[in-house]
């Protein structure tokens, strides 16, 4: 049976299958009603998907289980066609076998995984198709992250990269399908927003679960801040579990008001918090049928309050999960505290940023007053208005490729071993047979350290102990390697690993911070070429040619840290083998080595006397800069792609996400 449509069309339904957080008005609508059934208007052209799924049976997935462990001896990462795709939060490992076109997802078959869905069924089998062997190959996916639609998607990516292990002549024809890019979706689906634009941000949402199933304001925001402000969660849920308990676990209660029977407004009733007679119209009552007196209401609302719980704060009945009405609260408290009143106002209004996956505060010191909101929860580095960059998930500067494991762990060593670093990096040479730190003593650079071994202090090297007033006897300089004797201690190895990567990584964090000030500068330049009545009037490539200096010399310090875990036995001892990392690691430097040369080159002829060439010198110039600029942009685009794919793609135990590679570099604050 051959499949007979086109991937445009099969990603376009995809993202249909999430759900829009705009309410559209077209007869084509999904409506919810306040009753308990779920009404869908009709239309056209249906896309029925089932959302029931079947509960797998033990015994076939016990035998799915040994059929893997039977087919993949020594598992995923032993296996010579794998590929890893990524699709948002979705990551799926692939290994293909030749066979008879099973696909099996996570010790489970794919329909059922799948849940019956024939599109996402279909789109996994695309690459396939399209080369010809549907019925050719086993497929053998480990998935997680995401929901099964990003999931879909990322196993179709891991089988296209997989297919090309096969045979490299597959790029051309899966290429023109789209199906080795990462994500097909061209429009930016993130979005830097301002402090102003919070409020009216909490409220679309807010409004948006209130049109869709038909609830109060405080009813969606108790709904919206259990899920974290995920409108498109809350409506998946409301399918997959229903609308009864998906309200009961969040204790909204839809209770109809005629329903709540209230003693007449002139009769006396027991409060029962406080056991005193009050007046009904001193008496409050909330959604779950429950009423007590208002002075009760107010101070248990001012305790939570204070405590910091005003985002949900529950009812007073003993084993009632109901949350009160926020309207209520904020009426009885400004009766007796409008202050308090203000802050259980900005408390809600906070949750929105602090409880909120996708929005979040600015980091900088001291604060600028922006927030950062994104259109999904993908891992991403943006720039503040204030021009501060920072990574999303973790808050801390932008460190990609690092993961933020690695970048959390390398900042903790540097604030606890920067300084005793720093000392011996300056004031002490090892010595190349015992590899002691030695602090010299005196003006000659023949220095001898305990161990009888002398050595030059101007290059470390081993040499002779004789000398004269210009040479030493058997003196040779050479680069520094990294010492692979067994008897050098482990702490002595291990402190002259983090040297070798600090000092690299702080070079060039340095070279940054230094190079900050060519723009000021260059800018001077290109105003006295102007001032001069230059031929040249466009110099927008030497700006972009800044730019990409800015931004690689920041990813290039950031490389060290990343090698620094990556091949070593701190953080990643077990995944893989001695001959394995030597070999990636190998790879890896021999591939910052070409960046880092690209790096230099480019920052060299940024920072020529260009202001006093003549219009030929400066065409010629222009040129350079511009081949370098491409070069340097591919360069950390391939470092990416290795980093992502080669080495992080690879783990079997752990899991390092990088924020994806952008030419234009991290997003902006308009």
């Amino acid at each position: 049976m051959s499949i007979s449509i086109s991937i445009s069309s099969l990603t376009s339904y995809l993202s249909s299958l999430s759900f829009s957080s705009q309410v559209s008005q077209k007869p084509n609508t999904l409506s919810f009603s306040r009753s308990k059934s779920l009404s869908f208007s009709p239309s056209p052209k249906p896309l029925l998907v089932s959302a029931t799924v079947a509960s797998p049976v033990e015994s076939e997935t016990t035998d799915l289980k040994k059929l893997v462990k039977s087919r993949l001896p020594g598992g995923f990462a032993a296996q010579p066609i794998i590929g890893t795709g990524r699709r948002k939060c979705a990551i799926a490992r692939v290994v293909l076998q030749e066979g008879t076109g099973k696909v099996i997802i996570n010790y489970r078959d794919a329909k059922e995984y799948l849940q019956g869905n024939p599109l996402w069924l279909q789109y996994i089998k695309v690459p396939l198709v399209t080369l010809g062997y549907e019925s050719s190959y086993d497929v053998f996916v480990k998935a997680h992250g995401g929901g099964l639609s990003g999931q879909a998607q990322a196993i179709s990516l891991g089988i296209s990269r997989a297919l090309l292990k096969v045979s490299e002549s597959h790029r051309s024809p899966l290429k023109r399908e789209g199906l080795l890019t990462r994500d097909s979706r061209v429009v930016e689906r993130k979005k830097v927003i301002t402090k102003e634009s919070l409020l009216a941000a909490q409220r679309d949402d807010i409004h948006t679960v209130m049109e869709l199933l038909s609830l109060e304001e405080h009813q969606a925001r108790s709904l919206l801040i259990h899920h974290r402000w995920d409108v498109d969660r809350v409506l998946q849920l409301l399918i997959e579990k229903g609308r009864d308990k998906l309200y009961a676990e969040v204790g909204v209660t839809i209770i109809d008001h005629d329903d709540i029977i209230l003693p007449e407004l002139s009769s006396m009733i027991e409060c029962n918090i406080c056991f005193d007679n009050v007046s009904a119209s001193e008496v409050t009552a909330m959604d779950c049928g429950h009423f007590f007196c208002n002075s009760c209401w107010t101070q248990h609302f001012i305790v939570k309050i204070n405590e910091g719980q005003s985002r949900r704060i529950r009812c007073m009945a003993p084993q009632c999960n109901a949350v009160c009405d926020d309207v209520k609260i904020r009426h009885l408290v400004s009766m007796h505290n409008p202050n308090l009143a203000e802050k259980f106002d900005r408390f809600l209004f906070e949750s929105y940023i602090e409880d909120n996956k996708r929005v979040k505060w600015c980091p900088s010191v001291p604060h600028c007053g922006n927030a950062i909101r994104v259109q999904d929860d993908e891992l991403c580095e943006v720039e503040c208005a204030c021009g501060i960059q920072f990574c999303f998930s973790c808050l801390s500067e932008a460190h990609s490729p690092c993961s933020c494991i690695m970048w959390e762990l390398w900042s903790k060593k540097c604030e606890d071993e920067s300084e005793t670093v720093n000392w011996i990096t300056v004031h002490t040479k090892p010595c190349p047979k015992c590899h002691k730190p030695i602090e010299k003593n005196g003006g000659c650079n023949l220095v001898c350290c305990v161990c009888g071994q002398a050595f030059c202090w101007l290059c470390g090297g081993a040499t002779g102990r004789e000398h004269t007033w210009t040479t030493i006897v058997n003196h040779s300089c050479g680069r520094y390697k990294e010492d692979h004797f067994k008897k050098t201690g482990r702490a002595k190895r291990d402190l002259e690993r983090y040297v070798h990567y600090y000092n690299r990584y702080k070079a060039h964090l340095d070279s940054f911070k230094l190079e900050s000030d060519l723009k000021e500068v260059i800018n001077g330049k290109i105003s006295t070429l102007e001032e001069r009545d230059s031929k040249s009037k466009d110099f927008t490539w030497i700006m972009n040619g800044l730019h990409i200096l800015f931004r690689s010399r920041r990813i290039l310090s950031a490389t060290y840290p990343f090698a620094y875990y990556m091949f070593g036995d701190e953080l990643l001892k077990d995944e893989m083998k001695d001959k394995e990392k030597e070999i990636k690691k190998n790879l890896f430097e021999n591939q910052q080595q070409q960046f880092e040369g690209n790096v230099e080159k480019l920052s060299l002829f940024l920072g020529e006397e260009f202001e006093l060439y003549n219009d030929n010198e400066i065409l010629d110039l222009r040129m350079r800069i511009i081949a370098v600029s491409v070069s340097t942009d591919n360069l950390c685009r391939n470092l990416y792609d290795h980093i992502e794919n080669d080495l992080l793609g690879s783990l079997t135990w752990t899991v390092h996400r990088i924020a994806p590679y952008k030419s234009r570099g991290v997003l902006r604050s308009s």
